[in-house]
């Protein structure tokens, strides 16, 4: 797994928490550290986290030796 695809993986985990928290506590974590849900810099996180999303869907359809097989070094 790429390096982009494990920030994305940290991003829909963040993502996926904080609706975890609304949903049960009515509580959105983003809002409150960033100064509510129409506030401009919690909206650019609320934007990336969907992005990761939509990138994570790139793992989903990788087959899975893709995804264990680590790189090897080059030999000279």
């Amino acid at each position: 797994m790429s390096g982009l695809q494990r920030i994305a993986l940290i991003l829909v985990i963040i993502g996926a928490i904080n609706w975890g928290l609304i949903g049960f506590f009515s509580f959105d974590l983003v809002a409150a550290i960033f100064g509510g849900q129409s506030a401009a810099f919690a909206r650019v996180i609320y934007a990336i986290v969907g992005l990761a999303g939509l990138y994570s869907l790139s793992i989903l359809f990788k087959p899975s030796e893709e995804l264990e097989r680590s790189p090897e070094p080059e030999r000279h």
